[in-house]
């Protein structure tokens, strides 16, 4: 199955079709006066992540391209479980590779969806590699954590489902790492005509970088927020998204982030991971030096909060507002 260039409204809607009854219809909360939380963390494995990786293994089953070496994926974050548990519910063998020193509790998981972990080196770059041998190898299909466009698709009918809750929406707030849930949330909703806001961590703004140069650069990554929005390079098909009228691009500070986790739990009881809080940030960010996003009166408003695989335990303790620099790729996406 031959990759795409650029992602079009009938792939998010072909997308919306093929994986119906496959995952959790998001769940809309009020959060203030013509303000609506997307509550996309309680999705299957945590994170919208599973949206894209059922788009992706049932787009293969349905071209007869899933082969019996099953799918493999370098990524010990969301995209991985997500990964591990979609090829559980479609009966493939998922091989998930990531750095040896991967969190215990991730390893764990993921070998609780089935999945064969292999662990290799000590960064990402080095478990990818090792990915893609392995794929090229045995013939297992080669997934990844953000960069095809049946995973932005998929990801991309969270919109479909939120527009329909809410036909009057005007704006939606989305995090961009790579840019995957970002270019399938802006689809379609240009379809829709809602504007989007793209919100990444000030030090980790691959997306900003990008539309300022012109296309995709690689940029340096730190941020609270890195190990699920760190990047180092936007896809084309975020970059193309971003191109489009109805879509701004807006930095938060990682203190904002900090900020907006604490908020979240505190007044809601939500528990998400600093990359899912860092769309809510720029609404307390509120334009402040040039950051974040002041919605004008009014303004309906969708924050999508998209990932919870967090330690809880970090609500209550003190945060480092500045993580060192991640290797390049998705780190942990």
């Amino acid at each position: 199955m031959e990759q795409q260039r650029r992602l079009g409204y009938d792939d998010i809607k072909a997308a919306t079709a093929r994986i119906a009854g496959q995952v959790r219809p998001v769940a809309l909360a009020p959060g203030g006066d013509r303000l609506w939380l997307a509550l996309e963390y309680l999705q299957h494995t945590g994170s919208f992540k599973a949206r894209g990786a059922q788009n992706f293994l049932l787009a293969h089953r349905e071209a007869g391209s899933l082969p019996d070496a099953g799918v493999a994926i370098a990524s010990g974050g969301n995209a991985g479980l997500a990964c591990a548990w979609a090829a559980r519910q479609q009966g493939v063998r998922a091989t998930v590779f990531l750095p040896a020193n991967a969190p215990g509790v991730k390893v764990a998981r993921l070998r609780s969806y089935g999945a064969d972990v292999r662990l290799v080196g000590a960064e990402y770059a080095e478990a990818l590699a090792a990915c893609e041998e392995y794929a090229g190898a045995g013939g297992a299909l080669a997934s990844h954590a953000y960069d095809h466009p049946l995973i932005a698709a998929g990801a991309g009918t969270l919109l479909e489902e939120v527009h329909e809750r809410l036909p009057g929406l005007d704006t939606v707030l989305v995090a961009v790492g790579g840019g995957g849930l970002f270019a399938g949330v802006a689809t379609a909703a240009r379809e829709h005509g809602v504007r989007v806001v793209a919100v990444e961590p000030e030090h980790s703004r691959a997306l900003h970088a990008a539309l300022a140069a012109g296309g995709p650069v690689d940029v340096t990554v730190g941020s609270v927020a890195a190990d699920s929005l760190g990047a180092r390079r936007a896809t084309a098909l975020a970059v193309d998204a971003a191109r489009h009228d109805g879509v701004r691009s807006v930095l938060v500070p990682d203190a904002a982030i900090v900020r907006a986790r604490q908020a979240l739990w505190e007044e809601r009881r939500i528990v998400v991971e600093h990359g899912a809080a860092t769309a809510f940030a720029a609404l307390l960010a509120g334009e402040d030096d040039g950051f974040g996003y002041r919605p004008a009166d009014g303004e309906r408003v969708c924050v999508v909060l998209c990932g919870a695989n967090t330690d809880p335990a970090t609500l209550t303790a003190p945060a480092t507002l500045t993580a060192p620099a991640t290797p390049a790729g998705p780190a942990a996406s």
